[in-house]
């Protein structure tokens, strides 16, 4: 992958507005076709990708803030669609999160629930047992800055509400069903996702915040 400053000399230095829009367009359509690729249930082996699908991704989302960036200085003004203004108000909100509810349940097994508080600079994770009552409590070896910070690079707020996979004779008996919830300090309403046998493509990262293996 080339640096964003590269891909700003090679595609959109001495660009007109349409053509920057073209480049954009573009972007987006491949941050939404990785992100399709590594939410895909059914595909259990890869092909192997270098680099990978992840780091591609990371890439095309600092190219597309480039592109924003030249088409505003060629005199455009950039319109969020619908999906990306609801991105920027997750974002916007981000440090106001007061606390988040992780539940995990699994057909041929008891619910997990994780709670996560943030008050003042403390950041307080709880496990629950299935009948309600506090399995493990700790607080996080982490600043509310730093752990917010991580939070906003997994772009929750591009998250669709709700992902599911077809059932099949054999995945039918092996349901997971996952919500996340977010509730804030401020007057913003609270935000859910959830999901089953389905996931975003870095829902292995957001677990790693709940510490779940």
């Amino acid at each position: 992958m080339i640096s964003p400053e590269w891909y700003y000399e090679e595609h959109l230095k001495g660009k007109s507005k349409e053509q920057i829009m073209t480049s954009i367009r573009g972007l987006k359509q491949r941050i939404g076709s990785l992100k399709n690729s590594m939410e895909n249930p059914y595909e259990d082996i890869k092909i192997f990708m270098h680099p990978s699908e992840e780091t591609q991704l990371y890439w095309t989302r600092e190219y597309l803030k480039m592109a924003k960036q030249a088409y505003a200085e060629a005199g455009g003004t950039y319109i969020l669609s619908e999906s990306e203004a609801r991105a920027a108000e997750f974002d916007e909100n981000i440090y106001s999160i007061s606390k988040i509810t992780f539940r995990v349940k699994k057909s041929a097994d008891i619910f997990h629930k994780y709670v996560i508080e943030v008050l003042n600079d403390i950041i307080t994770l709880s496990e629950f047992r299935e009948h309600g009552l506090i399995k493990k409590r700790h607080k996080k070896n982490v600043t509310k800055t730093v752990f917010l910070y991580e939070l906003k690079n997994l772009h929750i707020g591009e998250w669709r509400r709700r992902y599911s996979a077809k059932h099949d004779e054999f995945n039918v008996l092996n349901i997971t069903k996952w919500e996340v919830e977010f509730e804030y300090s401020n007057e913003f309403k609270p935000k859910k996702f959830g999901g089953e046998n389905a996931y975003p493509y870095n829902f292995d990262r957001f677990q790693m915040l709940f510490e779940v293996d």
